[in-house]
């Protein structure tokens, strides 16, 4: 066969010629409304945009502030803190039986592993060249289940909490009071009372309540703390005579009661 002779060559288009390969891109504005420049255009707006959420978030913030709790304290069993709002659908996660006690690797590493783990393996799984939700259905249906799911529980754990008693752990409630620490019983009351009462008398919410405005005096203060009151059952104190005298005497000279002898009635401690 001599060369060339019934023999045809076919262009192919993945191979551009020197030609093409050497040709300046156009400039955007050949593309009139599809696409402009990155700077200034595209960036203002994007700059406009972010400006507007900001000040319309921070106008938020000011018109519903919201106040810090006070200080965790170990010995307050009835405080169960909370977490920041975008980790409550986490926290809402180990309430539930299979996530929790001594299924709590399995809430902590095991359903939030398996959450990311989808998402990050959406795409390599729904490899269709489409960008519509409804040709991704795998992506979709994956992005879908973990918003709705985070949505849920979220909404779940607010609704279970009573925000009308958390309020009263809110620094703004704190009493400002200071006790004298070297009063011989400030160790006794730290012994026996402090975890109910708090450090500085002022309480503890679900615990005890403050004692700055106590109308006992010192003996009606001891027999209280012997045989109780109340919700405070009898038996709390636990120490000699000399040592209730001690704590008896400054919880009396510690209140905010004018003569700082209190009056005797019959009220609750």
């Amino acid at each position: 066969m001599h060369r060339g002779k019934g023999m045809k060559f076919v262009g192919d288009s993945r191979v551009q010629d020197k030609e093409q390969r050497n040709t300046i891109p156009k400039d955007y504005s050949e593309y009139p409304g599809r696409t402009e420049a990155f700077w200034p255009n595209y960036l203002l707006k994007e700059w406009l945009v972010g400006a507007v959420f900001l000040i319309g978030f921070l106008c938020y913030v000011a018109a519903t502030p919201v106040s810090l709790e006070q200080q965790a304290d170990p010995n307050n069993a009835a405080y169960i803190p909370l977490p920041d709002w975008y980790f409550l659908f986490l926290y809402e996660l180990l309430k539930f039986e299979f996530a929790a006690a001594e299924y709590i690797i399995i809430g902590t590493v095991g359903i939030p592993g398996l959450a990311f783990g989808a998402l990050l393996l959406a795409p390599f799984l729904d490899t269709k060249p489409g960008r519509r939700p409804s040709q991704r259905p795998i992506a979709t249906g994956m992005m879908l289940i973990g918003v709705l799911a985070t949505i849920w529980l979220t909404y779940e754990s607010v609704v279970a909490v009573d925000w009308d008693t958390r309020e009263e752990y809110s620094v703004d409630n704190m009493v400002e009071h200071e006790v004298d620490e070297t009063h011989p019983g400030y160790e006794v009351y730290s012994q026996n009372c402090m975890s109910c009462h708090g450090g500085s008398l002022e309480g503890e919410p679900g615990l005890g309540p403050d004692l700055l405005d106590l109308p006992h005096t010192a003996d009606t203060i001891a027999e209280i703390s012997v045989e109780g009151i109340g919700d405070m059952p009898a038996g709390m104190f636990e120490g000699t005579d000399e040592e209730l005298e001690h704590l008896a005497n400054f919880i009396v000279e510690n209140t905010d009661t004018d003569d700082g002898e209190g009056e005797d009635e019959d009220t609750e401690e």
